[in-house]
């Protein structure tokens, strides 16, 4: 056991570690496209020495690649200070993370932060958050993901998620993502929360109309109820701003003249931590930031210090190095090469910053995934004709067009499997 821990991959291949975890790991994710053992910028490696380009970031969480020194030094350094405490006490690095996120937030006074560990977790928490309103009624969309914890579950809408758990709990009703109207009737005196993500992630990688957000806190403001965004996996750099509501073709209104949306509640995860599990419920404004109260929720690793650590050093890595300016050249240089490959397969491209889709014109995304990975790429078939990528912000120009010349050749073997 002490030789696995110190060299995991040592005299084993892949083969055989996949032998090991199928006998060991639920079942819950499949058989493992492959055993991954160390990381290093945007490239990893499996058990058996082959190098892949990660486009894929952990899901949207690597921000800033694998084995960032600066993330590791931090992480190393708050470890070998304070490496847990239970919240009957504060810690620095806490208290420092969530004033750092009001501010990027531009949050209005009264507001709080409360910490968690995933964004299932922080959904969990605004679902709650909102019952304290004292009305029941949730509002999502269609298409939407928000977790698979009971509550978070009952606000994901694929009905393949969510049947086997029933009943869940109630008083949740789905409505076309994008329709105003349809968001309109849905909302009224006993609504709590309208729950929303400003690009659709799980569902392919697809963006509010213009309008749309705007629209949703006007019809939240006039029934007093909550406007929660769900940026798990937009948040924290990854569409090119801080927050993808904060973009005005999000976040204005239809015509982008008006101001940016201002939400009751933020829910954050993902990349928040680097790689660290590192989750956030932000209430925006006194009322918001006020309907939790003691004992009425609580964790006990949520805004541990060393996941603070490494949250202000992300944080700190994205601004120091442009990160934000880079996953928006970075993201239109992908699509923009994709879509003049002018190969038949692709029907376009969708996404902010470095969250893409590559929209196909037949099922067979998991194919296309399979032949990027047999030719050194991760990225994942989020639907059965999209493939989506989220890269760590630090992928360069030079990287993102070995994938854009490798893709035409992994359609061209999907295609020949049909």
């Amino acid at each position: 056991m002490t030789a696995d821990l110190q060299q995991p991959a040592a005299g084993l291949s892949g083969e055989a570690w996949t032998r090991r975890y199928s006998s060991a790991v639920m079942n819950t994710f499949g058989t493992p496209q492959r055993v991954l053992v160390r990381g290093e910028g945007c490239y990893v490696w499996d058990a058996d020495g082959t190098r892949y380009l990660d486009l894929l970031g952990g899901i949207a969480v690597n921000v800033l690649g694998h084995a960032h020194p600066f993330l590791t030094s931090a992480v190393t350094a708050q470890l070998a200070t304070l490496g847990h405490v239970s919240n009957f006490f504060a810690t620095a690095p806490q208290v420092a993370l969530a004033e750092r996120i009001l501010e990027l937030l531009d949050a209005p006074a009264g507001s709080r932060v409360f910490f968690t560990n995933s964004g299932a977790e922080a959904n969990e928490g605004a679902f709650k958050l909102a019952r304290r309103t004292g009305r029941s009624g949730m509002v999502a969309a269609e298409g939407a993901f928000h977790g698979r914890t009971m509550g978070a579950l009952a606000l994901t809408h694929k009905p393949a998620y969510r049947e086997p758990f029933e009943p869940l709990p109630g008083d949740v009703v789905h409505v076309p993502f994008g329709d105003v109207a349809a968001l309109g009737s849905a909302v009224g005196p006993r609504t709590a929360a309208v729950v929303l993500e400003p690009v659709q992630g799980e569902a392919g990688v697809r963006p509010a109309p213009a309008g749309y957000l705007a629209a949703a806190r006007e019809i939240t403001s006039a029934a007093g109820a909550l406007l929660v965004l769900d940026e798990v996996q937009t948040g924290v750099g990854r569409t090119g701003r801080w927050f993808a509501h904060q973009h005005p073709h999000l976040g204005a209104d239809a015509a982008g003249t008006g101001p940016v949306v201002v939400p009751d509640v933020v829910t954050l995860a993902k990349g928040l931590g680097g790689g660290i599990p590192v989750g956030a419920v932000v209430g925006l404004g006194e009322r918001a930031g006020s309907l939790l109260g003691p004992g009425q929720h609580g964790t006990t690793f949520g805004g541990n210090p060393v996941a603070a650590a490494a949250a202000l050093a992300t944080l700190h890595v994205i601004e120091r190095d442009g990160l934000l300016e880079n996953a928006r050249t970075v993201g239109a240089r992908i699509r923009s090469g994709v879509e003049g490959l002018g190969h038949p397969l692709v029907t376009g491209t969708r996404g902010e910053g470095l969250l893409v889709a590559v929209q196909l014109g037949a099922p067979v995304a998991a194919a296309t995934a399979n032949a990027l990975l047999q030719a050194g790429f991760v990225v994942n078939a989020v639907g059965p004709d999209a493939l989506r990528l989220a890269p760590p912000l630090i992928l360069t120009a030079e990287q993102a067009d070995t994938f854009v010349a490798a893709l035409p050749a992994a359609l061209d073997a999907a295609a020949a499997a049909l």
